[in-house]
């Protein structure tokens, strides 16, 4: 989905969690928060939405304003490119904070700023430095052709990069110079003050030097975000056929073929509408890091996927014991190993699982995956897990 935002209006049932901020937020909107049972059985507070634009649901990441957001679905086949521009979305905003919160923390430590809080003792710049909105706003308008002129003195040099780069098609080049224009775009207006501020010192060049340098490793980052997106779905489709495959066999009671669900349209919607009545879904959850005031947590981001029965009261139990003796850990590669002949066709998998880390270990993101099943049931609990 490119920078996060392809498709105008994304139809897919969200529960979006909130943090205090965007409680804080909505509540002072007038809007009334709904208690929701999330698939770790945990209740938490939020609001839902039906279909949305990929521009709001960013907004609200990159204010701090969302600590989770779930999906829960019979089959994800039929929203596949939604649920894989969903996950897009959110790996792009979590690089985007966190490319601003290290360009923040590099321009305090520069030199520039450290000779200023040496001679400006009683107005020094730091992290707890505020400044009246309306001042910083029209700052800004005042200096936008400085800005401008600063973004594309940044740029320049990645855009002949991207333009003269001829494994890329066109449209993949259209994308790469849009993101990195959305990392600009998307730095904290304290910065862009600062730069404003600090034009004329003699040490500017470093600043926007730092930021041009960072920017080029985020853009690297940034690519991991389809390998995560074709990830999950293939983990998703697993789950979702593997419950679709154990629906046929009780509703057909062996006179269909399970594998014949698979390709026959027919009664392939009617499984899917079984599934629905009994409420046995796929989940899948994306935890986000803490923003501003959980320090060395803004790059975090968990993906956990639920294939479980949630009207089982003992499947929530299990959920919530992490001492039952019932847990088998293993590795997500193990995982796609231990899956039976005339399962699921594991290669694929293996092979995203193979490209997404070292996709993550070439740009110093750590990646760990684990899958945790419980013999007893026929839960299976599988996290992605990053540090950006």
């Amino acid at each position: 989905m490119g920078s996060g935002e392809k498709k105008s209006v994304l139809n897919l049932p969200l529960k979006i969690i909130l943090t205090q901020e965007g409680s804080t937020f909505f509540i002072r909107q007038n809007k009334k928060l709904l208690k929701f049972k999330l698939a770790d059985n945990v209740e938490e507070y939020g609001i839902s939405l039906e279909e949305f634009t990929p521009a709001t649901v960013q907004r609200l990441l990159l204010l701090d304003y969302i600590s989770k957001i779930e999906i829960s679905q019979p089959e994800f086949v039929s929203s596949r490119q939604e649920t894989m521009d969903l996950t897009k979305l959110i790996v792009y905003s979590v690089l985007y904070r966190q490319y601003d919160a290290f360009i923040f923390e590099k321009i305090l430590n520069s030199d520039v700023i450290k000779k200023w809080n040496r001679y400006n003792p009683a107005n020094i710049i730091d992290e707890k430095t505020h400044i009246n909105e309306n001042f910083l706003r029209a700052v800004l308008k005042k200096n936008e052709k400085m800005i401008a002129d600063a973004k594309a003195e940044i740029l320049s040099p990645l855009y002949a990069f991207i333009n003269k780069n001829d494994s890329l098609l066109p449209e993949e080049k259209n994308i790469q110079l849009l993101l990195s224009e959305k990392f600009l775009n998307n730095l904290r207006p304290f910065t862009w003050f600062i730069i404003t501020k600090f034009q004329d010192a003699a040490e500017f060049d470093a600043i926007l030097r730092i930021i041009r340098a960072s920017l080029t490793e985020y853009m690297d980052k940034a690519k991991i975000a389809e390998y995560v997106a074709l990830m999950l779905m293939e983990l998703v489709i697993n789950a979702e056929n593997t419950n679709i495959r154990k629906e046929a066999k009780d509703m057909y009671k062996g006179s269909v073929d399970p594998n014949t669900v698979m390709f026959d349209p027919n009664i392939r919607k009617k499984v899917i509408a079984e599934l629905e009545r009994k409420h046995e879904l796929v989940f899948v959850t994306w935890k986000l890091g803490g923003g501003s005031t959980s320090i060395g947590t803004q790059g975090k981001l968990q993906v956990t996927l639920y294939n479980k029965n949630d009207q089982s009261d003992s499947v929530r139990e299990i959920i919530n014991d992490k001492k039952n003796a019932d847990l088998k850990k293993k590795s997500l590669i193990d995982f796609y190993r231990e899956i039976p002949e005339g399962g699921e066709d594991t290669n694929l998998g293996m092979y995203y699982l193979s490209y997404l880390s070292e996709a993550c270990e070439k740009v110093n993101v750590k990646f760990e995956s684990m899958a945790n099943q419980f013999r007893d049931t026929d839960l299976t609990v599988i996290n992605l897990s990053f540090i950006f």
